[in-house]
């Protein structure tokens, strides 16, 4: 052959081996997660649901369902990443995750373009799916969680005065303390002191003397796990005897597992307890997922079985594997009965009820729902 056709010929080749073989009774699907990084645990958990998820139901439209999992490494930028690689060379019909609003939000706008549906299990920022039409979620969002923080610690705890410590580093911490504190003052409270933080501190101490010497009836904190715990750590060691209040990222078995007697007392608004599930598919999950891991589910791992049949279930509704048309049923979602709730979808976001957890003897204790 002659020379400049050999290399042709392999660049051909090449190029042909490089995408992906789509099989004729296959329908992919992709999950941007992190395996690693600072949000891991979080991964693993929705891992767990999605497993779960496929396992009983491994197919739509008569074809055999596969995940291709992208490790995001709990990254913006490598949310982004997956979902370009997802999308443009495995070729998936939809995007299940990221998780977190930060790396949503990285990611969104690549499906956004794409015209691909991407629904986040757990990304609550409002911002998540404005002006969007492909964006969804399966959880609801933090204007919600946060009138509802300020009113249970207004009523419930009787608070009069508030601390706020956020986040800074992270989208999902800025709002929602923000949602709060706007509450709270509407509900008569006060908020005495806002403290700020970032992703990977290990140091609170000045930030919780700063708290301490105001002696404000309740501390708000809507940080992730990791800073979580040593924030409860080092205020028990300040002797700090006030409340805390969290959002749904508290929701770990390491808060407990990490942080011990000093997270003891905690309360947290989230999206999922076993004593408020209402539906079967929601009982009949929480028995797969015992037997399967030998522990009981968490919100995450929850919010990501969810995410997994509202999709399906909008394949199904679009009757071919037309991106368009999923994202036009999955926008018609209303009373979708899951583990969390019964969901109806407006604006690309889950109207459903809010779930209040105390951390109490090791384990986290239902409270109350409040509904939207």
């Amino acid at each position: 052959m002659h020379k400049i056709g050999l290399i042709f010929a392999l660049t051909l080749l090449s190029l042909v081996l490089s995408q992906p073989i789509l099989a004729q009774n296959e329908v992919r699907i992709g999950v941007i997660i992190p395996n690693t990084g600072e949000k891991a645990i979080y991964g693993e958990t929705s891992r767990r649901g999605l497993l779960i998820a496929v396992g009983e139901r491994p197919a739509v439209l008569g074809k055999r369902v596969n995940l291709m999992f992208c490790d995001n490494k709990s990254d913006k930028i490598e949310s982004a990443n997956c979902a370009l690689r997802l999308i443009h060379k495995e070729k998936v019909i939809a995007l299940i995750g990221p998780l977190s609003s930060s790396d949503t939000l990285s990611a969104s706008p690549v499906a956004e373009e794409a015209g691909i549906a991407l629904i986040s299990p757990w990304a609550t920022n409002p911002v998540v799916t404005q002006n969007t039409k492909h964006v969804f979620r399966a959880c609801f969002i933090d204007t919600f969680q946060g009138i509802v923080a300020a009113k249970f610690a207004r009523e419930a705890l009787k608070a009069k005065t508030a601390a706020v410590m956020i986040n800074v580093s992270e989208d999902y911490s800025v709002g929602l303390a923000n949602f709060f504190k706007e509450n709270f003052t509407k509900l008569g409270g006060k908020v005495l002191i806002t403290t700020s933080y970032q992703t990977g501190d290990l140091e609170f101490t000045g930030q919780l003397t700063s708290i301490k010497k105001l002696t404000p009836d309740i501390i708000y904190n809507p940080g992730y796990v990791v800073e979580d715990v040593f924030i409860a750590r080092q205020a028990k060691d300040l002797g700090i005897d006030i409340p805390f209040l969290s959002g749904d990222a508290a929701e770990a078995e390491e808060l407990m597992k990490n942080g011990g007697d000093s997270v003891q007392g905690w309360y947290l608004t989230t999206h999922y307890a076993e004593e408020g599930v209402t539906t079967d598919r929601g009982e009949r999950f929480i028995k797969l997922y015992m037997d399967k891991y030998k522990e009981k589910p968490d919100s995450v791992s929850a919010l990501s079985y969810d995410s997994y049949n509202m999709l399906l279930d909008a394949i199904e509704r679009a009757r071919k594997l037309d991106s368009n048309l999923i994202s036009q049923e999955l926008s018609k979602t209303k009373d979708f009965e899951g583990v969390t709730g019964v969901i109806t979808i407006e604006n690309g976001n889950a109207i459903k009820s809010i779930v209040i957890l105390k951390v109490e003897d090791n384990g986290f204790k239902y409270v109350s729902s409040v509904k939207p």
